[in-house]
C-alpha cells in the first residue's frame, strides 16, 4: 500500500511558494523538490504550472 501525504489537498502558503521558486530555479528534480517541501510530485507540478516554472523530471 502506498504512503499516504498528510497534507492531502492542503493550500499552498507564500512561503512554500516562495521556496518552489527557489528550488526550481536552482534546478532541483521533481522528486527533490516533492521531498523538501513535503508534497506529491503531482501538486508539485499544478503548482508550477499556475506558477509557469519549469521543474526538471530527473537529474
Amino acid at each position: 500500500m502506498a504512503e499516504g501525504f498528510v497534507r492531502h489537498k492542503q493550500p499552498w502558503t507564500s512561503d512554500e511558494i516562495q521556496k518552489l521558486h527557489r528550488l526550481a530555479a536552482k534546478g532541483m528534480a521533481l522528486k527533490a523538490i516533492g521531498k523538501a517541501l513535503t508534497r506529491s510530485e503531482e501538486s508539485i507540478q499544478a503548482r508550477a504550472k499556475l506558477d509557469g516554472l519549469k521543474i526538471a523530471k530527473l537529474r
